[in-house]
């Protein structure tokens, strides 16, 4: 990949971090960064800052998801090309959600439910990072800056989900919209280039009958109210790390 090809992933990638940090390039290669808490720096439109006001979250009926959710694993895959190297070990592939079954050691029923970054209010993957690598904005979206990441691993340890995985493998047909870094951890981030532009994630764009994605902050969003109707629960909940992601069914 060409030095200017990778100047361009790293722009895209830094104009999604919602302001949080102010970046030039005096080399190809090098970055001067003046780091900054989510939220702190305004957008060039102050009324697109991302603050605390919303906190985005989804709620997973598992109850309608006839496939387990592979659907929204698939759509995840295409719309940020991890997982597209054939030549990858199994146990060297990237995952940003996988889909679990649970069977209960009593009744022996069981179930599929999707499993991705649970965009804690309290991350542990945040908590341990030496770098400040790992990341939440304002609104409660938990990433990873990957030009500060140095693939220490600690937030994969950290991680009660193992929602995150370290990049063995040589990439192929990145995103624009989402750079990966060999050597680096990953994981779900939400779809953030979509959400700042007002689209769904992906994943809940796959299972809209499903999945319900909005402000966890607003009473009157539909996530809040479906919350409030049918319940919501969390996956460890004894963590009291107050997850974005919650699930009916399970």
């Amino acid at each position: 990949m060409s030095e200017n090809r990778v100047d361009e992933y790293r722009r895209r990638f830094v104009a999604a971090l919602g302001g949080a940090a102010a970046v030039a390039t005096v080399a190809p290669g090098f970055i001067l960064r003046e780091a900054h808490a989510a939220g702190e720096v305004a957008a060039k439109d102050p009324a697109q800052a991302v603050t605390s006001a919303k906190r985005w979250g989804m709620l997973i009926d598992v109850t309608r998801l006839t496939d387990g959710g592979r659907g929204m694993v698939a759509a995840c895959k295409k719309e940020h090309g991890w997982d597209n190297n054939p030549h990858s070990a199994p146990e060297q592939k990237a995952h940003w959600a996988r889909v679990v079954k649970v069977t209960d050691k009593l009744t022996k029923n069981s179930f599929e439910l999707p499993v991705m970054c649970q965009h804690c209010e309290q991350p542990p993957c945040v908590d341990v990072c030496p770098t400040g690598a790992s990341m939440k904005r304002a609104d409660g979206i938990v990433q990873v800056n990957k030009h500060i990441c140095i693939g220490c691993r600690y937030c994969m340890m950290a991680c009660p989900y193992k929602a995150r995985s370290f990049v063995h493998e040589h990439l192929v047909d990145q995103k624009m919209h989402s750079p990966r870094g060999i050597g680096t951890v990953e994981s779900c981030n939400l779809c953030v280039h979509r959400v700042d532009n007002g689209q769904l994630p992906a994943c809940v764009q796959a299972a809209p009958d499903a999945v319900t994605f909005g402000d966890l902050n607003d009473p009157n969003s539909t996530i809040s109210q479906k919350l409030k109707a049918m319940g919501g629960k969390q996956i460890r909940a004894d963590l009291n790390l107050n997850t974005g992601v919650r699930y009916y069914g399970i």
